[in-house]
C-alpha cells in the first residue's frame, strides 16, 4: 500500500513537470490581484470557480466571526478554566493516563503529529486526530459527522474502548470524589455539584475558547496589501480559482461541513473505511469525510482522515493527480455500496510553482502556534 502511494506521488509530480505553464488563465497581473483581496469589498474579488455541487450554501474565505456559545451553555471565564483543568486530567479515563490533550495537544497543534491516535493499552484508531483549534465554528464533529454538538463530542471518547476507555458516570465519580475540585465547579455553575452535564459544558466551552487569531491571509484581506508575497498571494488566487479548493474549502472557517469522496475509501482492502456510511447506512456516503478545516493546518499534519499524507505538499500534488481511482474488482461490480468519488475531483494541470505557491498560501493561514501550559490539577 505504501508502495502505492509513493507511485500516486511521483505520477502527480511528473503531471506537475509535463503541464508548466506561466500564464495566468485569469489574465490578472499580481498588482491588480494584490488590489482586489486587499481592498476589503470581497464583492471585488476574482469569482471563484465553483462546481454546481458547490454552489448550494456557499460563502467566500474570509475573517472568522466572533465565537457563538449555545444559549443552554453560554461562555463564563469559571467554566472554561474548569473545562481546561478537565481536559487535561487523566482521570477521565479508564487508565488514569490519558486526557483529552493526549490526542489534542497544545505543543503540536493541538492535535497529536501521528497517523493515527494512541488510545487504551497502546491500542491504535483508524482515523487522524484533527486539531481543535476554532472547532466551535464545527456544525458537525468527528470524520463522520456522529455527533451533533460539542458537548455530544466530549462524551465520546472518554467512553470509547480504544480512546479513554470509561463510562462517564465512572469518570464523573472520579472528579466528585476529588475535593479540590468543589471549589471550581461552585464558581462555574453556581453549586458544588458534580454531574456528566456540568462536565462535558465545561470543557466543550474550554474547547469553544480555542479561536485563532488574525492570520496573514486575514490581515490582507482586511487591507493590509503586504501581508501576503507574490508566492502566497498566486497561491490565494488559485486557491480559489484553478485549483478548484474553494469548492469544499469555504466560509471563514475554510471548510463547507459537508461530506465528500475524495478516492480514498481504500474499499475491500488494508485501510478501508466508509466513513459516514457508518453512521447514516446509506449507500452514497461510503467512503464520504466530512471537510476538515484549513485554519492552522501547516501545523497539524499528517493529513487526511487516515493520516497518510505526510506534507501539505503530497496532499496538493495528489488532488493535482485527480486523487485516487477506486476500480470495482470482478466481485465488487454489482455492489451497491461500492463507493464513487466526487465529480469535483479532477485534475488540475498545477505546475509545480504553482503547487507550491498553494502550500505557501495555506501557510498564511496560521496565526501563531498556539500554545498553552498545562493547568495545575486539583
Amino acid at each position: 500500500m505504501k508502495d502505492r502511494y509513493l507511485a500516486l506521488l511521483a505520477i502527480a509530480g511528473i503531471v506537475c513537470l509535463l503541464s508548466y505553464t506561466s500564464n495566468d488563465p485569469t489574465g490578472y497581473t499580481m498588482e491588480e490581484l494584490r488590489d482586489l483581496y486587499s481592498s476589503g469589498d470581497p464583492s471585488k474579488w476574482p469569482a471563484p470557480h465553483l462546481f454546481n455541487e458547490a454552489k448550494e450554501g456557499f460563502q467566500d474565505i474570509g475573517p472568522l466571526p466572533e465565537m457563538k456559545f449555545p444559549e443552554d451553555n453560554p461562555y463564563s471565564e469559571d467554566k472554561m478554566e474548569l473545562g481546561k483543568m478537565l481536559f487535561f486530567d487523566p482521570r477521565l479515563s479508564g487508565s488514569g493516563k490519558i486526557s483529552c490533550a493526549s490526542c489534542h495537544n497544545p505543543e503540536t497543534g493541538w492535535s497529536d503529529g501521528n497517523r493515527v491516535s494512541f488510545g487504551h493499552g497502546r491500542q491504535t484508531g483508524t482515523r487522524n486526530a484533527p486539531t481543535i483549534v476554532n472547532i466551535g465554528y464545527a456544525r458537525t464533529f468527528f470524520w463522520d459527522g456522529r455527533a451533533a454538538t460539542l458537548e455530544e463530542q466530549v462524551k465520546e471518547p472518554i467512553e470509547n474502548p480504544v480512546e479513554m476507555n470509561f463510562h462517564m458516570s465512572l469518570a464523573t465519580k472520579n472528579i466528585k470524589d476529588i475535593k479540590g475540585y468543589k471549589p471550581f465547579f461552585v464558581k462555574a455553575f453556581g453549586n458544588e455539584e458534580v454531574t456528566e452535564e456540568k462536565i462535558t459544558k465545561a470543557i466543550a466551552t474550554f474547547e469553544r475558547s480555542l479561536k485563532s487569531p488574525p492570520s496573514q491571509f486575514d490581515q490582507l484581506v482586511s487591507g493590509k496589501k503586504d501581508a501576503l508575497t507574490d508566492s502566497e498571494l498566486n497561491g490565494l488566487h488559485l486557491f480559489r480559482t484553478k485549483a478548484n479548493c474553494i469548492n469544499c474549502h469555504n466560509t471563514p472557517y475554510f471548510s463547507d461541513q459537508k461530506f465528500h469522496n475524495l478516492g480514498l475509501t481504500h474499499y475491500g482492502k488494508k485501510y478501508q473505511d466508509l466513513g459516514r456510511y457508518l453512521v447514516t447506512q446509506k449507500n452514497e456516503d461510503v467512503g464520504r469525510f466530512k471537510t476538515p478545516t484549513l485554519r492552522e493546518v501547516s501545523g497539524n499534519k499528517p493529513y487526511m482522515h487516515n493520516g497518510l499524507f505526510p506534507e501539505l505538499a503530497n496532499v496538493i500534488m495528489m488532488y493535482n493527480a485527480g486523487m485516487g481511482q477506486e476500480i470495482p474488482e470482478g466481485h465488487q461490480i454489482n455492489d451497491p455500496k461500492f463507493p464513487h468519488k466526487s465529480a469535483m475531483i479532477e485534475r488540475l494541470n498545477l505546475t509545480d510553482e504553482e503547487v507550491f505557491d498553494i502550500v505557501a498560501f495555506l501557510k498564511t493561514l496560521n496565526s501563531y502556534q498556539y500554545k498553552i501550559h498545562p493547568p495545575e490539577l486539583p
